[in-house]
């Protein structure tokens, strides 16, 4: 088991330069100035070429990068074209806020896709089964800026229940009345794939034979769910940990919507501002958090499946 970690983690590490070369290289080959942030239309050629030099834009791109991955390493993300503030302090602020979203919104929809697919297996073509179906092709398929502007128009102007707008501050129960529209509006997709790989994974396992030879032991529905389950595991997991990651690093939008001060609000406000140290910053470590989660994900696959660390 540690061979097969240090093995995966060895592995992780070409990714993750990548990883970094895509983010520093995409960010660079995006159209615009990105002093034009923090320089007067009418600036001198000199005072252009001052803030360049100071902010290292007059390197080479190779040599910026080695520097800026040199700096990165040891949490030092640069500094704020815009703002002029730390762009690991600026991250650090907001990642609270995003993660917070994305545990409430995959707890959620993880909750509910693993209760409705286990559901709609059970009950194959079934009433049961074509309304869990339905409603997980409705959460795949419906785009989350457009249902988190629904949500608002019927909780917060028509009904006023819910507040749109920020995260709240106080007692935990308003912070939670904050929190309920944005993590709804998050967990519809997830929940939906969730949903259909719970059902095709469990039904599939159900009209396997180790199942039939379980039933005709004379054994009883929950043994029979636990082993289901424990087989079942591996795939869901996986599935589950790649939304996770999608649910951290794709909140852009819906951050927005609600004005959520999280990252994906922040990197919002970067691209407009042509903000790229914060852009590279935000880019990068959500990537890498995306990377370790694929990571963690594999090692926790073993647990449940032997012959993942044999193959």
């Amino acid at each position: 088991m540690l061979l097969y970690i240090c093995r995966r983690i060895v592995y992780t590490v070409p990714i993750a330069l990548a990883v970094a070369v895509v983010c520093f290289s995409l960010v660079h080959l995006a159209p615009g100035d990105p002093l034009s942030a923090v320089l007067p239309a009418d600036a001198s050629a000199e005072v252009v070429e001052r803030i360049s030099r100071a902010y290292g834009m007059d390197r080479p791109l190779p040599v910026q990068f080695f520097s800026w991955l040199g700096r990165a390493v040891q949490g030092d993300l640069g500094v704020s074209v815009a703002t002029g503030r730390s762009v690991s302090a600026e991250i650090s602020r907001a990642l609270g806020s995003t993660f917070v979203l994305a545990l409430a919104a995959a707890f959620l929809g993880f909750v509910f896709g693993t209760v409705f697919g286990t559901l709609a297996a059970f009950f194959q073509g079934r009433w049961n089964d074509k309304l869990v179906t339905g409603l997980a092709l409705f959460g795949v398929s419906v785009p989350h800026y457009w249902l988190g502007l629904l949500l608002v128009i019927i909780f917060s102007v028509q009904l006023d229940w819910l507040p749109s707008l920020g995260a709240g501050s106080g007692s935990w129960v308003n912070r939670l009345r904050y929190l309920i529209l944005p993590a709804v509006t998050m967990s519809f997709i997830p929940m939906g794939i969730v949903t259909r790989t719970v059902r095709s994974t469990v039904a599939e396992l159900l009209g396997s034979e180790f199942v039939t030879s379980l039933r005709a032991r004379g054994l009883g529905g929950g043994s029979i769910a636990k082993h289901v389950a424990k087989n079942a595991a591996p795939t869901v997991l996986a599935v589950m940990g790649l939304q996770f990651g999608y649910l951290l690093g794709g909140s852009i939008l819906v951050e927005t919507v609600f004005s959520w001060p999280g990252t994906g609000y922040l990197l919002n406000g970067a691209i407009f501002q042509r903000d790229i140290p914060l852009l590279q910053g935000i880019i990068l470590t959500l990537s890498m958090f995306f990377v370790g989660l694929n990571l963690l994900v594999d090692i926790l696959q073993t647990l449940f499946d032997p012959r993942v660390r044999r193959s």
